[in-house]
């Protein structure tokens, strides 16, 4: 007998609502639908262990059909079914009462995302309205006849008796709308289509998803043109089913892994480092993580995108989700599946909750000890991480003002002044010199102008190692850590230094009796220096600038490569002379301040020089060298 059931006006409401506003991406509806199959599977498996007799064990199926002549999806499964009752209860439970209080809900909530209540109202059905024009759904319980369930989303939706083909199961028939611009509905009735949806969003379904699909098969090569090819096909199986990541990680080997990356990430080459997680307990999930063996071609660009796939229940829900992953460790690729996620009401979104903050941060532990622990182990494939990426770890350091330091201080590694290889800050402070307090380092802009900075030439000296910076992210790095194993870091380039008591009273005397001479430079170069004194650190260049504590001049010039996010940065620049230096003994008896001044001046531009650096005024530099190199000559 034909029931007709009227929507109240409210739950009419309501069904615009989720037809138009709660799902943003139309081709979910067929992972909804798939969805729904394997839940009535589901429980049809389980009834069949706790009442064999009346649910018999049988091997089970989804299937999906498409008719192009009547634009119809059906999709069949052989699950527990439904009675006429139950489909009032599952498909009509938007006309249930309590609809108003939801519509109520969903009006007035700010983010959508709050609204988790899946399986309340049997939303994941009616997302098929954003692409059908009507449903049908016939469904037959194991103990009970077939009824049929039909509603075209607007003020109705009928049940009555019908007929299915099996003991018990349901069939739901999408009757598609016609296409309009550039809605193209019909694009769902291609085969390509429909197993390219099924490859993304129910690839990991533990049934079967079955279609006959089209193959076409070559015949004699004599018959006509039109005749060539003879139309058959095939019963296809169109998902994995098993989920590696469900998989023990005893049967999971390594080579399965570097395939499903491959496949997964579209990449040429095998991953660097791949991690296979599983996590029981308070929260329980899987996890599928990979570093790159290469830098993306587009990891620099806005383009990339950062963060992991999600799926629940091994059904994929939402690609590059950020909030798993830190922003330093943005290389990692992969997957976390969990039936514990918090999902909103179309599935689509998580909430942002403590669980989901305590599942982000167990999988940032994971990559992090899984780093350390190949650092130890394999320090040639730790060192082509960290060549890549290890920039990023540095960033987490300096990004979380110092709060990560513990995590990842041990995963650092930098260029040092005793030879070409990496060196840790572990290793550094093993190799420290006896009474040696401080962890040593210079900055640059690369390599080859750091070594020759003139501060070095005491270091080398005195058989001390340095740290040599040339990354923009270094020093801001080293000044969030502040120390190391309660080493404090020390850069070379700063006015103090460590010295004997007897050098500093050497230094203290030789200042007193040429006090006018550096008080001369210091007026001459008083917008651009601080300070002018006799240098504890040199050897055979004649100056170098250093700063008071604080500010370096690398830092200067990072903070200033942008000079709209900082302002004009300066830092506190102090002219050391070598008074060990013949330079010094030419002038040091110099009587005519305006000449002092001038000589100052060049000694600075030198000192920009040696270190690497542009000078303001180059044409005066060169007119100021000229003068002296005439008066030198004449006075030969």
């Amino acid at each position: 007998m034909k029931q007709e059931k009227h929507f109240e006006t409210e739950s009419q409401q309501l069904l615009d609502l989720m037809i138009n506003s709660i799902y943003s991406d139309k081709d979910i509806f067929l992972r909804e639908l798939i969805s729904n199959a394997s839940d009535a599977i589901d429980k049809y498996r389980y009834l069949s262990l706790t009442e064999s007799d009346k649910y018999p064990s049988k091997t089970h199926q989804i299937r999906i059909e498409t008719n192009k002549d009547e634009r119809t999806i059906t999709i069949t499964d052989d699950g527990i079914g439904m009675s006429d009752k139950d489909m009032i209860k599952n498909l009509g439970t938007i006309a249930k009462s309590g609809s108003k209080e939801f519509m109520k809900k969903l009006k007035n909530a700010e983010n959508k995302d709050e609204l988790s209540i899946i399986g309340q109202f049997g939303v994941g059905f009616y997302s098929t309205f954003m692409v059908a024009k009507a449903v049908e759904v016939i469904s037959k319980p194991i103990d009970g006849e077939a009824h049929r369930f039909y509603s075209e989303g607007k003020s109705t939706y009928t049940i009555e008796e019908s007929t299915f083909k099996g003991t018990s199961g349901t069939k739901v028939v999408v009757y598609l709308k016609k296409d309009k611009d550039d809605l193209r509905y019909s694009d769902y009735l291609e085969e390509y289509r429909i197993e390219s949806l099924v490859k993304k969003y129910s690839d990991y379904i533990r049934y079967p998803i079955k279609m006959l699909v089209k193959k076409t098969k070559p015949v004699d090569e004599d018959k006509p043109t039109d005749e060539k090819e003879k139309e058959e096909f095939e019963d296809k199986t169109l998902n994995s089913m098993i989920p590696l990541w469900k998989k023990s990680v005893n049967d999971v080997k390594e080579e399965d892994l570097e395939e499903f990356y491959k496949n997964k990430f579209d990449d040429y080459e095998k991953p660097l480092l791949s991690l296979n997680v599983h996590a029981e307990g308070l929260y329980t999930y899987e996890s599928l993580l990979f570093i790159p063996s290469h830098v993306p071609y587009n990891f620099y660009s806005e383009t990339y995108e950062q963060g992991l796939s999600l799926y629940s229940h091994g059904i994929f829900i939402q690609d590059h989700y950020k909030d798993l992953v830190p922003n330093y460790l943005r290389f990692v690729k992969g997957l976390v599946d969990s039936d514990d996620f918090p999902l909103n009401v179309s599935r689509e979104m998580l909430q942002k909750t403590p669980e989901m903050a305590k599942i982000a941060k167990n999988i940032e532990s994971k990559v992090v000890s899984e780093l350390k622990k190949t650092k130890k182990n394999d320090l040639e494939k730790y060192t082509k991480f960290f060549d890549m990426f290890g920039e990023y770890i540095k960033y987490g350091i300096y990004s979380t003002y110092g709060m990560k330091k513990d995590e990842l201080q041990d995963l650092l590694l930098f260029h040092h002044l005793k030879d070409d290889k990496y060196i840790s800050l572990e290793e550094y402070t093993k190799g420290m010199k006896e009474g040696q307090k401080d962890i040593y380092f210079a900055s640059g802009k690369n390599l080859g102008e750091i070594k020759m900075l003139p501060q070095l030439e005491k270091m080398k000296k005195d058989d001390i190692d340095v740290l040599l910076l040339d990354k923009n992210i270094d020093e801001f790095c080293i000044m969030a850590m502040n120390e190391y194993d309660k080493k404090p870091f020390k850069d070379v380039s700063t006015e103090t230094n460590e010295i004997s008591e007897e050098r500093k009273e050497e230094l203290s005397s030789l200042s007193a009796t040429h006090r006018r001479f550096l008080d001369e430079i210091k007026e001459g170069l008083k917008d651009k220096v601080d300070d002018v004194i006799f240098s504890s650190k040199l050897v055979d260049s004649p100056v170098c600038l250093s700063t008071k504590e604080g500010l370096s001049m690398n830092a200067e010039r990072v903070l200033n490569e942008d000079p709209g996010e900082h302002g004009d940065i300066k830092s506190k620049k102090v002219l050391e002379i070598n008074p060990d230096h013949e330079l010094f003994n030419a002038l040091k008896d110099l009587s005519n301040d305006d000449e002092i001044k001038e000589y100052g001046s060049i000694l600075y531009d030198e000192a920009m020089l040696l270190q690497g650096y542009e000078i303001e005024d180059k044409a005066g530099f060169v007119s100021k060298l000229n003068k002296l190199l005439i008066k030198t000559s004449k006075k030969d």
